[in-house]
C-alpha cells in the first residue's frame, strides 16, 4: 500500500475497503492497516485513511487491538457511487482528546482558540493545540493551514 501512495496535493481520504473480507486477524491489521495509517499521517500529511466496509469480525477484531493500543481510527461505509455512511471512530480516546474531539465535531471547524472560547476555562490555547495536534495525526482531524493559525475539521462528517 505503502508504494503506491501518492501525495495528495490537497486533503484526500484513502479508503481502505474491506468489503468481501470475513476475518482479519490482529497482526494482519497490526502490520497493514495500523502500520499503513502511520506511514500515511508521517510521511503523506495531506492523505487521511478510513476502513472501509468492515465486516462484524474485523470490526471487533480491529476495535480491540485498537483499545488495546489506546490508539483509535476512523470507520466507515462506502457506497458503491463513492457515498460515506456510518462513519464512527473505532478504538479509544483518552478524555482530553475525546473532548477536543468531540468538540470539532460539534463545530465542525475549529481552531485551538476557538476550543479555549468554547470548553474549559482552565485548558489554555497551547493544550487545545496539542491536542488537536496528536488528534490529526492520528487521522481523526484534517489539519490546514489559515495563515498563523491552523484550522482542524473531523475526516469524515458522519457522525
Amino acid at each position: 500500500m505503502a508504494a503506491r501512495a501518492i501525495p495528495p496535493v490537497s486533503e484526500e481520504t484513502a479508503y481502505l475497503d474491506f468489503a468481501g473480507i470475513q476475518v482479519a486477524t490482529g497482526s494482519f491489521l497490526r502490520e497493514s492497516v495500523m502500520a499503513f495509517r502511520d506511514y500515511a499521517r508521517s510521511t503523506l500529511p495531506n492523505l487521511y485513511p478510513v476502513v472501509a466496509n468492515p465486516s462484524e469480525a474485523v470490526t471487533e477484531e480491529l476495535d480491540f487491538l485498537l483499545r488495546h493500543r489506546k490508539d483509535a481510527l476512523w470507520s466507515c461505509r462506502l457506497g458503491a457511487g463513492g457515498e460515506v455512511t456510518d462513519g464512527t471512530i473505532l478504538g479509544e480516546l483518552e478524555t482530553g482528546h475525546r473532548i477536543a474531539f468531540d468538540l470539532v465535531a460539534r463545530l465542525r471547524t475549529a481552531s485551538a482558540p476557538d476550543l479555549a472560547a468554547q470548553g474549559d476555562a482552565s485548558i489554555g490555547p497551547t493544550a487545545w493545540n496539542n491536542r488537536l495536534a496528536f488528534l490529526a495525526s492520528r487521522g481523526l482531524l484534517m489539519e490546514r493551514r489559515a495563515g498563523k493559525s491552523k484550522i482542524f475539521t473531523p475526516v469524515l462528517e458522519t457522525l
